[in-house]
C-alpha cells in the first residue's frame, strides 16, 4: 500500500509590479531541495490576482504545508509609504480557512523581521535565511524530532535565532510549463538568474549580508550558463541577474559571461552593479556576452554621504564606471537614496550637479532610507534617537537627516528634474504606471526603463 505524498504549497506573496514584476526565483531553489517524497506546487500571487481563484486552488490542492515567501515588507517609499503586512495577514487567513496546512514563513523580508512576522501572522514555523532549510524542517517533523534544535528554524515559542549560511545542496527546480513562468513570459518576458550568494560589502543600510552572509559563495559558471540556456529555451526574452552586485567579483562575473557565450545564450540580460572602477575592457566583454542593461547602486554623488553609507566607491569612481558602460553601448540606470546620514543642501546639490555629467541614463530617486535591524544605519538611528531600543520597526521607519527635510529634498530634486521623463522620483508609480505597462501590453520585453532615456 502506497503512502500518500506530503503536499507542499509554496506561495510567493509579493504583488509589487512597479516598475515590473519580479520572478520568484527563491521558490525555485526551495522546490529544488525537496525530493520525490513531496508533491510541490509553486503559486505566484502576481498570477493569482483574483482571491476566488486562489481559494479554489488551495481547496483543490489541499496542502499539508503552506510555505509563504515574504520578499517585500513595504514599498520603501517615504513619500507614499505602504506596508504589505495587511495583505500577508489576509493571505494567511485565506490559507487557514481553506486548508489544514501548517504555515511556514520565509523569504528575505521575513528574515529581517522574523519574530515580528511570526507574531503578526500567527504562523506555525519560520525559516530564517536561505529557504533550502525547508527540507530539514519537513524531515524533522516527519520523524517527530525537536525542530527547535535546527539552526534558522523558528516556532511560535522560539525567539532565539541562529543566523548562518545554508551548507547543504543548492539546486534550482525550474518548470517551463508552470503557470507563473507563463505569466512572466507574457508580461515582459523576464526570468531571473542568480550567480552567487553572499555580499562582501558593508553598506550601512543594507540587509544582504545579514540574509545571505558576508562571504561570497559562487555557483559554477558553466552551471549558471546551463540554467540561463534553460530559461532561454523556455521562452525567456530577457534574463535579470538578482545578485546584490553582479560585479562584486569581477573575475567570476567575466567567467559567467564567457560561459554564456560558450553555451549559446543569446537573449539580452542585465543586473545590479556596484559603480567601482572596472578592469580595462570589462563592460565591452560583458556586452559581447549579451549584457544590455546596467543598474548602478550609486545612492549619492557626494563623497561625504557615500562615506557615511559605507559605500566602496567615490563619486569619481561612479563617473568612470558610467563612462565605461556607456562606451560599451550599454543602457545605464542609477539609483539614489536621499536624506541619509550627513545629507544636507550642499551634498544634495553635489548629487544633482553630478547627475548632469551622467549622460544617457535613467535616474531613480528614493527619499529617506528605510531603517532595518542588524544594520549599521540602525545603530546610527538608535544613537540619534530616531528609533528607540526594542521599538517594532516592522511598520516602516525611515532615517531622515536633521540637516534637510523631505520637503526640501523633493523641491530641489523636482526643480532640477524640470519634468524630465528619465528622472523617476519616489516609487515612480505615476509615470511607470502610465508608460511601462502599456509597452508590455504591446509586446515589448525587458525592464523597458531605457525607453525613458532622454
Amino acid at each position: 500500500m502506497s503512502v500518500p505524498m506530503t503536499k507542499v504549497l509554496l506561495i510567493s506573496a509579493n504583488t509589487l509590479r512597479i516598475p515590473y514584476p519580479v520572478y520568484p526565483l527563491g521558490l525555485d531553489y526551495v522546490a529544488g531541495c525537496l525530493d520525490s517524497r513531496y508533491q510541490t506546487k509553486i503559486v505566484d500571487l502576481n498570477d493569482y490576482s483574483n482571491p476566488e481563484n486562489l481559494t479554489a486552488m488551495i481547496r483543490e490542492f489541499s496542502p499539508d504545508f503552506a510555505g509563504v515567501s515574504i520578499r517585500n515588507i513595504d514599498n520603501t517609499d517615504v513619500l507614499n509609504c505602504r506596508s504589505f503586512l495587511p495583505e500577508y495577514q489576509n493571505l494567511v487567513s485565506q490559507i487557514r480557512k481553506n486548508s489544514r496546512a501548517r504555515i511556514i514563513l520565509g523569504g528575505s523580508g521575513f528574515t529581517i523581521f522574523p519574530v515580528e512576522f511570526m507574531q503578526a501572522l500567527d504562523a506555525d514555523y519560520g525559516i530564517v535565511g536561505e529557504g533550502e532549510r525547508l527540507s530539514l524542517l519537513l524531515e524533522a517533523l516527519e520523524k517527530n524530532e525537536d525542530v527547535e534544535t535546527l539552526p534558522g528554524i523558528l516556532t511560535k515559542g522560539k525567539t532565539e535565532i541562529v543566523y548562518e549560511p545554508f551548507d547543504g545542496t543548492i539546486r534550482r527546480w525550474f518548470d517551463p510549463a508552470s503557470p507563473h513562468n507563463r505569466f512572466y513570459l507574457a508580461y515582459g518576458g523576464m526570468l531571473n538568474l542568480q550567480t552567487k550568494r553572499g555580499c562582501p560589502f558593508h553598506c550601512s543600510y543594507c540587509t544582504y549580508p545579514h540574509i545571505e552572509g558576508g562571504r561570497m559563495r559562487f555557483y559554477e559558471p558553466r552551471e549558471i550558463a546551463r540554467s540561463a540556456r534553460e530559461l532561454q529555451d523556455a521562452g525567456a526574452k530577457y534574463i535579470f541577474i538578482t545578485d546584490s552586485a553582479f560585479n562584486a567579483s569581477y573575475e567570476h562575473s567575466v567567467q559567467v559571461a564567457e560561459a554564456f557565450i560558450e553555451a549559446g545564450v543569446s537573449v539580452p540580460w542585465g543586473g545590479f552593479f556596484v559603480p567601482t572602477v572596472p578592469p580595462a575592457g570589462y563592460f565591452k566583454r560583458l556586452a559581447e556576452a549579451g549584457l544590455t542593461h546596467v543598474e548602478f547602486g550609486t545612492e549619492s554623488l557626494s563623497d561625504v554621504v557615500t562615506a557615511n553609507l559605507r559605500k566602496p566607491f567615490s563619486a569619481r569612481d561612479v563617473f568612470v564606471a558610467h563612462r565605461e558602460a556607456r562606451d560599451a553601448g550599454l543602457h545605464t540606470a542609477h539609483y539614489f537614496l536621499l536624506g541619509g546620514p550627513g545629507e544636507d543642501k550642499e551634498t544634495l546639490q553635489a548629487t544633482l550637479t553630478g547627475i548632469d555629467q551622467l549622460e544617457k541614463a535613467v535616474f531613480f530617486f528614493f527619499c529617506g532610507v528605510r531603517i532595518y535591524p542588524h544594520t549599521a544605519l540602525y545603530d546610527v538611528a538608535l544613537k540619534e534617537g530616531q528609533v528607540a531600543e526594542g521599538e517594532n520597526i516592522l511598520p516602516p521607519v525611515f532615517y531622515r537627516s536633521s540637516e534637510i527635510n523631505v520637503k526640501e529634498i523633493m523641491t530641489m530634486v523636482e526643480t532640477h528634474a524640470n519634468g524630465r521623463l528619465n528622472w523617476i522620483i519616489g516609487a515612480g508609480e505615476a509615470k511607470a504606471t502610465r508608460i511601462l505597462p502599456k509597452l508590455y501590453r504591446r509586446g515589448f520585453t525587458g525592464p523597458l526603463w531605457e525607453y525613458l532615456i532622454q
